[in-house]
């Protein structure tokens, strides 16, 4: 299969209604999108980035496929998972840039689902699934978050272990480790307030991603 055409006849101003999940996350924490299907998947990491809280600090990378189940054979051999990275951040063979490549074009690919990994040392892991699409007005903008739960968790944490311990100690001001933890809350999130992990702003995020795409479309009409 070509991967360019991958989304040959889908309608190209749809507007898809998609839900994003850590994978792993108890409770859950998730977001429901509605994304224009031509986004560019460094636009879709952008989105990701706002809307999960994370600073664009580590390594990403976007599969058709979960990279951490185990493979099953086809014909005797073990199936290629796809992954798109940042074009600069391309140096296998089999890696492909992801400004080449929409969302749609992903989705497609995994047949409606899709993974995003940010960091690869925490490893977060968020699956991508399509749950609707609809045409789209003139108006509607290119992201906007719809619903969620839960914020993301911090960077640097440790993955979903050291996040845990973090916030059990942050709960239980007689853990030993309540100041240490809480001096770094406070360090990572630059706020001595309460930490909350279970806040979620969608105002405030829709606010970055408006942001966000206005800085693009105000940098594209410059470069014309």
């Amino acid at each position: 299969m070509d991967i360019f055409n991958a989304g040959a006849g889908a309608d190209p101003d749809s507007i898809l209604e998609l839900r994003v999940e850590l994978v792993d996350s108890e409770p859950a924490i998730w977001r429901l999108f509605e994304l224009r299907s031509s986004l560019a998947l460094h636009e879709a990491h952008q989105v990701l980035q706002a809307a999960f809280g994370w600073e664009d600090a580590h390594l990403h990378r976007f599969l058709t496929s979960d990279p951490f189940a185990p493979l099953r054979p086809v014909n005797g051999q073990l199936p290629e998972v796809l992954q798109w990275l940042p074009g600069q951040e391309c140096e296998e063979p089999g890696d492909r840039p992801e400004e080449d490549c929409s969302l749609d074009q992903l989705l497609t690919l995994g047949s409606g689902e899709a993974f995003y990994e940010y960091d690869f040392g925490d490893s977060w892991l968020h699956r991508l699934e399509l749950v609707s699409r609809r045409p789209a007005e003139d108006d509607s903008p290119p992201a906007r978050l719809i619903d969620g739960a839960r914020r993301g968790p911090l960077e640097n944490s440790g993955g979903f272990p050291g996040y845990e311990q973090i916030m059990d100690a942050l709960a239980d001001p007689s853990h030993p480790d309540h100041a240490e933890h809480a001096s770094w809350v406070a360090d990572i999130t630059g706020s001595d307030a309460p930490f909350d992990p279970a806040f979620l702003d969608i105002p405030a995020v829709n606010r970055t991603l408006a942001e966000q795409f206005r800085r693009t479309q105000s940098g594209e009409k410059r470069r014309k």
